[in-house]
């Protein structure tokens, strides 16, 4: 068996935190990095250097979690870094048209589809955002449709129905319960937000049915991405967008997650569907604040002059356009060979593991789309939507396992609602690690 790090102190990681409680609300900036998903508190990560991180301990670790999937080229990638560091050289930015976000937007266009027309944001949350702003004044309707188990940011109108229930507090599928994940929200800002299954054809036509000219747009991801990773069934993303039209919908894809990491060109190119608008985030800055939603020139053209209003200081940061420009450039090299690898190496993952539940007699399955991946504890095959989620996904033992895999040198999130992903910074050499490690963390916990 290859050997593993031992990481089980974290002395100066937990001091850090101890002094972050002090300035920081729980020491974080996000309920993510927290105390209740690390248990005794955060992994204070000090730098990273491909597909490894070092935490204040010095202790290394495979990272899985790649700053949610943002880091697409793995950590401190040599060319990036050279690449922003010239930027800044000549000024970190400017608030004013640079040839950048010109050359970023072609590259952008060419690999997108859909993409007639880009627009520059700095988060997933603001493209999602601006996305539905965009649809609600296109087509003169108020409502719109998302899915459960879907997240598309942290605004008021489009913050329920994200997270983790109890079974029986969702209700009936043919009449969600509309539950908002936070306290604070606007009390009429759910009134136009309709909540629907997903992977559910007969409710989603059922729900347009019963608002009859009424809905702007259905949002939702190619992948569902906030319950680790479920798959659209065959022909569902067909069909919705199918049902969209024949309604006169747009149909909004959130790619914030899924996009440069399934294929070139997105869910869209993999499941070859043709989105009204998209929403673009993570991968595409590369660890940079870097966001983007593109489409219909006819629907984008509204953002013309203010109509549709979307200020924003750092839009098309000049830093951040010259590193999404490189790694776009990069991953279309070689006719998008960095795709092909991440999914090799991916299989071999995935197929490593599932055999090692099955050796080790362990109830539990590894989902995925391409590098997307997430370990489920569940005796089910397979788990389709966020009820079945719920219902029969065992999060607290996952979180256990990934609590474990840190002792032995493996970052993944420890939270089940997210995922883990495999980029081009990946080796053969980490997968056998990996698998070497994860051993040993089901015969700790056994």
């Amino acid at each position: 068996m290859m050997e593993t790090s031992q990481t089980q102190n974290r002395s100066r990681s937990q001091q850090w935190f101890e002094r972050a409680q002090q300035s920081l609300v729980e020491g974080v900036n996000s309920p993510s990095r927290g105390a209740t998903v690390y248990t005794a508190g955060p992994i204070m990560l000090e730098r990273g250097q491909g597909s490894h991180v070092w935490d204040a301990d010095g202790n290394e670790y495979v990272d899985f979690m790649m700053s949610f999937g943002a880091l697409i080229q793995g950590h401190a990638h040599p060319a990036l870094v050279k690449t922003v560091s010239n930027a800044m050289a000549e000024g970190s930015h400017f608030a004013a048209a640079t040839s950048a976000e010109v050359e970023a937007a072609e590259r952008f266009r060419r690999m997108v589809p859909s993409a007639e027309v880009v627009r520059f944001t700095n988060t997933g949350s603001e493209a999602t955002m601006l996305a539905l702003r965009l649809a609600r004044a296109h087509t003169g309707r108020t409502k719109f449709l998302k899915f459960e188990g879907h997240y598309h940011g942290w605004y008021d109108d489009i913050l329920v129905a994200s997270n983790p229930l109890p079974p029986g507090a969702v209700g009936l599928r043919s009449d969600p319960v509309k539950i908002a994940d936070s306290s604070g929200l606007n009390r009429h800002a759910l009134e136009d937000t309709i909540v629907v299954p997903w992977n559910d054809l007969p409710s989603l036509e059922r729900a347009i049915q019963n608002h009859p000219g009424q809905i702007a747009a259905v949002i939702t991801e190619g992948v569902m991405a906030n319950m680790g990773v479920i798959p659209p069934d065959d022909g569902y993303l067909e069909g919705l967008q199918k049902l969209a039209r024949h309604h006169g919908i747009l149909f909004i894809l959130d790619e914030t997650v899924t996009g440069f990491r399934i294929a070139p060109g997105g869910c869209q190119e993999y499941y070859k569907l043709q989105p009204d608008l998209v929403s673009f985030g993570k991968a595409l800055g590369c660890g940079l604040p870097v966001a983007a939603f593109a489409g219909r020139a006819d629907v984008m053209s509204e953002l013309a002059g203010g109509s549709v209003l979307h200020y924003g200081t750092h839009n098309a940061s000049r830093i951040g356009m010259f590193a999404a420009r490189a790694s776009l450039r990069k991953l279309t090299r070689d006719g998008g060979a960095a795709f092909r690898y991440i999914w090799n190496l991916a299989d071999q993952l995935a197929g490593g593991l599932t055999e090692l539940f099955r050796r080790k007699g362990v109830p539990a399955i590894v989902q995925r789309v391409g590098p997307m991946f997430q370990i489920m504890f569940t005796e089910r095959e397979s788990i389709r939507d966020y009820r079945e989620f719920c219902r029969y996904v065992d999060r607290r033992k996952y979180q256990r396992l990934s609590w474990k895999l840190f002792e032995f040198g493996v970052y993944i999130s420890p939270a089940a609602t997210l995922h883990s992903i495999v980029t081009v910074a990946h080796t053969a050499d980490d997968v056998e690690r990996t698998l070497a490690a994860m051993e040993k963390a089901l015969d700790s916990l056994a």
